[in-house]
């Protein structure tokens, strides 16, 4: 079952609803918010996207409210904490990832201005293309969350149907978006 088809008939206050119609394939313009899309992704692997919505507030909160700068600085104190957080994913894997991967944006910000110019500036066709230049950068970025992620912001195709209510307004959106960049 395609997500539209899940998120169709739930009432307008479930979790999956308001993702599905407000956030899902919609472009994120602010960095950190951008990057704790990726966050959620990565914490995501092995689990079901129920969790995450569940857990996305306190992700927020142990993460600095995703902000890049903080992120990239964290030491194994923080590390530390992280993993004694019983309200988040206690993955040593995926927090390190985490860390290493706000260490890359940072430069990617340096070089590019921001993490969104990167990656609209990235001249990937596919999502073959697009893990192959992720893999570059980041850790713990497989096909399924480089997909899931930029699926999620409009970059890839298929975060809805074409019959979806939703579709119309995610397409204009990233198409406007597109255009001010």
């Amino acid at each position: 079952m395609s997500y539209c088809n899940f998120c169709k008939n739930l009432p307008d206050e479930d979790r999956h609803k308001i993702y599905h119609d407000h956030h899902y394939g919609f472009p994120i313009p602010e960095d950190d918010e951008l990057f704790g899309r990726l966050i959620l992704e990565i914490m995501q692997a092995g689990l079901s996207w129920n969790i995450i919505l569940k857990k996305e507030p306190h992700f927020r909160e142990a993460f600095d409210e995703f902000s890049i700068d903080r992120i990239a600085e964290y030491d194994e104190e923080k590390i530390n904490s992280l993993l004694a957080n019983q309200n988040i994913i206690r993955n040593v894997l995926k927090i390190r990832s985490v860390i290493h991967n706000a260490q890359q944006v940072k430069m990617l910000q340096d070089e590019y201005g921001t993490f969104n110019e990167w990656i609209y500036l990235q001249d990937a066709k596919d999502k073959i293309e697009w893990v192959k230049i992720f893999k570059k950068k980041f850790k713990f970025v497989g096909g399924e969350i480089v997909n899931e992620f930029l699926m999620s912001i409009g970059v890839l195709k298929g975060a809805h149907q074409e019959d979806c209510p939703v579709f119309e307004k995610q397409l204009k959106t990233y198409q406007k978006w597109k255009e001010h960049e």
